[in-house]
């Protein structure tokens, strides 16, 4: 057996699973997860048009480059978000799901063979990251989320010998769990650290697309261009169609940015199997040249956003975040754990404890004392959430 398994951490699902064997949920009232981000709303018409009308497209084996109208479809839908230009051809991959590109990115681009090999993750995180930092041969670094900067990552915590040794930096933006995104003057000093350095920025962005106010979030290769590095040199983002466009199970993103990682991305892809059916990228096509669902989506969660982040805050440390479909909530008493098993035990609401989210980096773990929810459930279903969470957080303060 490959002997990196054994480095691997339990996901944070399994984890509180094994926190609540033998707990019994209140039996009087139906569940309701705020676990799992896994959206709710109903996938678009026209993508199931798109699969249905496109069945015939079975009988092919697809190419890993993808077909020329997808990656096309990819380019445009770049320049109407961010304004941006690529080369669709060598700037553009198609990848199953942003998850599975996060993870094989590292394979590519990481060399074992150097001394310290490093990959830097935010903490909180996105579990893959540090699955693909360690399964690639490396060793990972942690940047704390900041509270007093709507829990950004604090990249200042990571010194100078790290850096050094650094092959590969992950940033999501916006932020799983925490929703910040990250200004221009915050990219610009990642991009300094690259260029110095000589590591590869991965921009998870599969959050991109819900967001609160008028502005959308700035993306990763938005600001390289903003501040003249329209070659996007050694930067990737990574962005999906899951959130988007509701459609988890289809597993459809794509990747761009630097053209030569990019095509040493393709070339591992064309040996790891991971080409996307013919019937998925026509599907895909129809779902990127599509903006009316998107907004129809966003309201949605805006309205839930709207109807469920005051009512928290009055018994908890809640505010609404700059993005994403979470919310990150301080527990009174400070042990996320204990919180998240009593309401489970008492109300039936599943959230997730912060601590499981985050390592601890020098007696420290960023999670801890706070708990994720994620507002994916329709809105009646969000607020009688909420009511219980507002229930049960007051009995533990009369």
């Amino acid at each position: 057996m490959n002997p990196l398994l054994a480095r691997l951490n339990p996901y944070p699902f399994e984890r509180w699973r094994e926190l609540t064997r033998g707990l019994v949920p209140n039996p009087a009232l139906r569940p309701v997860n705020l676990g799992i981000g896994e959206p709710k709303h109903p996938a678009p018409a026209l993508l199931e048009e798109a699969l249905v009308a496109n069945l015939k497209s079975l009988a092919a084996y697809p190419a890993t480059a993808g077909e020329p109208a997808l990656r096309e479809a990819c380019a445009a839908w770049l320049v109407r978000r961010y304004g941006i230009t690529v080369d669709a051809a060598s700037q553009v991959l198609p990848v199953l799901g942003s998850r599975e590109a996060l993870f094989s990115f590292a394979q590519t681009v990481i060399d074992p063979t150097r001394e310290n090999a490093t990959v830097v993750c935010p903490n909180p995180f996105y579990q893959i990251y540090e699955g693909a930092a360690l399964l690639a041969g490396a060793r990972t670094a942690f940047a704390p989320s900041d509270p007093a900067r709507n829990f950004a990552a604090d990249w200042s915590a990571i010194d100078d010998a790290t850096w050094a040794t650094t092959q590969l930096l992950y940033v999501c933006s916006p932020g799983n769990p925490t929703g910040a995104v990250m200004p221009l003057d915050e990219w610009a000093r990642l991009f300094e650290l690259s260029d110095r350095h000589g590591f590869v920025i991965a921009s998870d962005e599969c959050y991109s697309e819900i967001y609160f106010r008028d502005e959308a979030p700035l993306g990763g290769l938005e600001a390289a261009a903003k501040l003249g590095r329209s070659d996007f040199r050694n930067l990737v983002a990574f962005t999906s169609l899951s959130k988007r466009s509701n459609v988890p199970g289809l597993r459809s993103g794509f990747v761009a940015g630097d053209a030569a990682l990019l095509k040493a991305f393709l070339l591992y892809r064309t040996y790891h199997g991971s080409a996307m059916s013919p019937l998925v990228q026509r599907a895909s096509v129809a779902a990127w040249n599509d903006e009316t669902h998107v907004v129809a989506n966003r309201e949605a969660y805006r309205q839930k956003f709207a109807a469920v982040t005051p009512r928290l805050a009055g018994v908890l440390d809640v505010a609404l975040p700059d993005a994403g479909f979470y919310l990150w909530a301080a527990v009174p008493g400070g042990d996320d754990v204990a919180y998240a098993q009593g309401l489970l035990a008492q109300y039936n609401v599943t959230v997730l404890p912060g601590s499981l989210l985050a390592r601890s980096v020098q007696g420290r773990n960023p999670g801890a004392g706070r708990v994720r929810m994620a507002l994916v459930a329709p809105l009646e279903e969000c607020l009688e959430a909420a009511e219980r969470i507002v229930s049960y957080t007051e009995s533990l303060t009369r």
